[in-house]
Order: C-alpha cells, then structure tokens, then sequence
C-alpha cells in the first residue's frame, strides 16, 4: 500500500483529564440570514466543557439581524472572545471564500472549530475534539471529524448520520468528503496547512478542502463515531444531510455523472498544482488518475483495478462511482 492509498486513521479517545495548558481553539462562523436560528448555536458555545475558545466571525452580506445578534452575544464574552473580522471589504464572498477569510486571522497555534450557524453543540463537542488531536504529533496535520444527531428546525431528532465508514484516504478523497464541517477540529499544523494551500478548490466547500488536503499530505483523520451536535435541518440548509440512503441517492442521481466528474477532475488539478506538499508517491498516483481520465473507458478500468483506493463509502454508492468514472 502506498502513501497515495492510505493515511492514518484515529478513532476519537475519551477526554482525558489532564491538567497540561488547555489550548486555545478558534471557532470560525460564517453568518449569512441566519438570525432563526443563531441564537441557539452562539449558547451552546457558552455551555462548552473546554472553556479556552474565541470566536472569529464574518457577516456574508446578511439583511436580517444576524450581525446584532452575534455582537449583542459578544457582549457576554470575555474582552477580545468573539471577534468580527471585517475582511475582504466586499461581504457576499460566499462559503468557502468566507471561511478562508476566517482561517487568515486565527491566530498562531490555535486549534481551528468550523462552526455553521444553524446547529446546536453538545457541551463536549471540544473537549471531545482536543482529546482526538491531542493524541496526533503537533507536527503532522491533524483533523477530526464526528457523527452528527441530525434534526428538524425545532431540533426534534431525526436520527444519527451516517457511519464514518468510509475509506479515508487522498484517492477516496477526490470522490467524496466524510469530513462534516460543523463537526470538524484541525490542530495548528493542519490550519497551517490549508493557509498556504489556498485558496481552496473551486467547487468544493471549506470542509472538503480541509479533509481533501490533509489526507493529501498523509495527515491524521480521527473520526468518532458518536455524535457531536444536533445538525439542523431546515429546507434553507447551505449543505445539508438527507436521513435515508434513499434521499442521498436520489440526490446524486439529479446531479448526474457531469457535475460529479467536474469535481473530481478540479480536485485532481487543484492537489497536482501544489505537488510541493504532496509524496512523489501520492503525486505520481495523482498524475496517472489524471491521464487516465483523458483516455479511454478501458483505461479508467485499469486505473480502478490499480487504485482500489478510488472509490466511495457503501455498496450503492461505489456502484454509481464506478459508473460515473467509467463514463463521466
């Protein structure tokens, strides 16, 4: 097995109760309308059992009152806590520029949250997170990942996501992002990491940036199979998360073979453009996914006997993969 076709994989151990410096996490939250449901998420910042956190915030161009609600909660923060960062000047940059604006002001060796701004957090959403990272060489990028409860808009369960099943590796990685981003830590040298890789793929959203590259470099991926957060489902989610396999399949089959192949191919341009960061190994597999997709369907059936790494999570999902990658 090559670098190009694994990476180390974690499960999520028990907070611990060690008395070493608490370090300090940086929670980023991009708002945009998000005033039904802020409220809610900006408490269950206050009811974390790891306490060393500051939030880092940007308005994306809101019309409603989402910006007074979170510096009317700024106020009940200690002085310099929640934080508004007010660039670029033009607000409406969307997802993921956004919260690449964000990662530009975490300060030196912080710990990185992503937060979106419908969810509701359980207490030992952190501490659960810092654990997991804490056990990974600060030296070697690090993320973590959990399960999710999701829920409908009065935060009614509706039943856990699913499974981080998944194969977790850079090759998986073009194909599908296990790395739900509400859910998501980063250790300092993982945030490291995606500032110098930015700006991140075109068509993808911060999270799968982060997992997409961290696996890339053979970094740590810890996921933990409990869930870490109500997930709020609500009709005007960005990305949401359909309970049934059913609706998931659904989904992909509106979006069709085209708009699927266009991101992989984008993620496989974006990784050899920053082939600095990446093993000869992992680049040379990369280079070789990408001739392949230029040539033949007898071709791309090499390359997934010779990768068993490209591929996706579940029986139906590989199915329509293969499919796709065949023809797409």
């Amino acid at each position: 097995m090559t670098e190009a076709d694994s990476s180390p994989v974690r499960a999520a151990r028990p907070v611990s109760d060690k008395t070493s410096a608490s370090p300090t996490v940086a929670i980023l939250l991009s708002v945009h309308n998000g005033e039904a449901f802020l409220e809610a998420q900006l408490d269950s910042f206050l009811q974390q059992q790891h306490k060393n956190w500051l939030l880092l915030w940007r308005d994306d161009g809101s019309s409603d009152g989402s910006c007074a609600i979170v510096q009317a909660f700024a106020a009940r923060c200690a002085p310099e806590q929640c934080r508004q960062v007010r660039e670029p000047y033009i607000s409406a940059i969307g997802i993921a520029a956004s919260y690449r604006s964000l990662l530009d002001h975490v300060p030196p060796d912080c710990l990185v949250a992503f937060s979106d701004q419908d969810d509701v957090w359980f207490p030992d959403k952190l501490a659960r997170g810092v654990a997991a990272l804490e056990a990974c060489a600060d030296d070697r990028p690090a993320l973590y990942c959990a399960r999710q409860m999701l829920a409908d808009r009065n935060l009614s369960p509706l039943g856990l996501s699913p499974a981080l099943k998944a194969p977790v590796n850079c090759l998986s990685a073009l194909a599908q992002n296990i790395a739900t981003g509400c859910t998501v830590l980063l250790n300092a040298s993982a945030c490291r990491l995606l500032k110098a890789t930015a700006p991140p793929p075109p068509l993808i959203l911060h999270d799968w940036w982060a997992y997409l590259t961290v696996t890339a470099v053979g970094g740590y991926i810890c996921v933990d199979e409990r869930p870490a957060l109500l997930y709020r489902q609500h009709g005007a989610n960005a990305v949401g998360s359909p309970p049934s396999w059913l609706q998931r399949g659904y989904a992909a089959l509106r979006r069709g073979p085209g708009s699927f192949m266009r991101i992989f191919r984008s993620n496989v341009e974006w990784l050899l453009a920053r082939r600095a960061f990446l093993s000869p190994a992992t680049a040379a597999a990369l280079e070789a996914v990408q001739r392949g997709l230029s040539g033949s369907i007898l071709n791309r059936l090499v390359l997934l006997r010779r990768f068993p790494a490209l591929t996706r999570a579940g029986w139906g999902e590989r199915m329509m993969f293969r499919l796709w990658f065949l023809c797409g």
